[in-house]
């Protein structure tokens, strides 16, 4: 990952100079060019006219991780002993392989944000178009819907839970939600 900076260059009165006109320090919303790629400048800057360096470097993307690494990854920066930390970290990388462990690093350092569980709409066995629908938190119904949107939406826990993984299945895109 390469890192881009800009620079600029800020006095103890809170302006900013200009590195158009280079002729002085001004409010920030009176600053046509606040900053530069060129950190040489900005040390000029501060070696002829004063100030301090403030530096702007661009956020790093976050990684996706699947919910159950989001737990184990909140666990490791959440925890302050470092006995437990290692645990924690052990639990992360075991048996993983090195370009996941590689990305789970990133991870750590740059944020991560869990993706979302694929869902699907099962297909009822040996029926034409019926399809399954859960109802209450235990019940597995089945409806013959003719708007998709009345369909059950499982995740992969929710099919294997129901026992479903031999039934065909349809990805179910956001935009069906």
């Amino acid at each position: 990952m390469s890192e881009e900076k800009l620079y600029a260059v800020k006095n103890d009165e809170g302006q900013y100079w200009d590195f158009e006109d280079y002729d002085g320090f001004r409010k920030l919303s009176g600053v046509l060019w606040p900053t530069t790629p060129e950190k040489k400048y900005a040390n000029d800057v501060i070696h002829d006219y004063g100030g301090h360096v403030v530096t702007f470097v661009e956020e790093p993307e976050k990684v996706v991780v699947s919910p159950e690494e989001a737990k184990l990854v909140k666990n490791c920066l959440w925890t302050n002993l470092q006995d437990a930390f290692l645990n924690n970290i052990n639990l992360l990388f075991r048996g993983r392989r090195p370009e996941d462990v590689t990305r789970l690093k990133s991870a750590l350092i740059n944020g991560y944000t869990v993706a979302k569980e694929k869902k699907y709409n099962v297909k009822v066995p040996h029926t034409k178009d019926v399809w399954y629908y859960k109802s209450g938190d235990s019940d597995l119904l089945a409806i013959c819907p003719a708007d998709k949107k009345l369909r059950g939406k499982f995740t992969e826990a929710e099919i294997e839970h129901y026992g479903l993984q031999d039934c065909e299945k349809e990805e179910v895109n956001d935009d069906d939600d």
